[in-house]
């Protein structure tokens, strides 16, 4: 228990390395003062660009994966048993996903985790993944909302273990990782229910064609 308490710790301090802030720092800017005021990919490609969202992305994926993968290896001198791999995995990426989204580092004012929670499942079930993205594509490309789409493919997670035959304690990450991106996404939902939510017009499927 000590063991798997000091790897989630320590897995929660990795996801609190924001990628937009630590590419903020290069830039000196911090995206939570514009746009949205996340500090995530979404409003990282909003403010500041392609190039620079790429990047944050990619830290905020590999602090995901390196959580549910480097971690549950480590050899902690800690009294007691250690942890299973499989028990550490999905321990670590959530603590990672917390992480992210409420920052020690950064006044606990993170993303929203989407990004990480790939990269944690890229460890442990990768093959959810598919229909995880396949939602996200589909509601964006109908909606252009974003939110909406990370939040369908957050619950898609559910179904998908479940089909996968995964065990009970995986049935259980799933849920709380779809629950707790759902949570994340509050506001998304407040604005998407008032009218106020921005869409990416640009890359939806009634747009492709033009009017005329």
């Amino acid at each position: 228990m000590i063991d798997l308490l000091a790897k989630a710790v320590l897995a929660y301090l990795l996801g609190s390395v924001s990628g937009s802030m630590v590419m903020g720092w290069f830039r000196h800017v911090d995206i939570r003062r514009s746009g949205s005021g996340n500090a995530g990919g979404t409003n990282a490609f909003r403010t500041q660009g392609f190039r620079f969202a790429l990047v944050v992305v990619l830290i905020d994926i590999g602090k995901g994966l390196l959580s549910a993968w480097v971690l549950p290896m480590v050899d902690l001198p800690l009294p007691g048993p250690q942890a299973s791999a499989a028990t550490a995995a999905l321990t670590c990426g959530f603590a990672a996903v917390v992480g992210h989204c409420y920052p020690v580092w950064y006044g606990f004012r993170g993303g929203k985790g989407a990004a990480t929670a790939v990269g944690a499942l890229l460890v442990i079930q990768p093959w959810a993944l598919l229909p995880m993205i396949a939602t996200w594509l589909a509601a964006l490309l109908i909606t252009g909302w974003v939110g909406l789409g990370t939040i369908l493919a957050a619950l898609s997670l559910v179904p998908a273990f479940a089909w996968l035959g995964e065990s009970r304690a995986e049935m259980v990450f799933a849920v709380l990782l779809a629950l707790f991106i759902v949570f994340m996404h509050r506001t998304n939902i407040a604005r998407m229910i008032d009218g106020t939510e921005h869409r990416f017009e640009r890359v939806r499927i009634r747009n492709w064609f033009g009017r005329g």
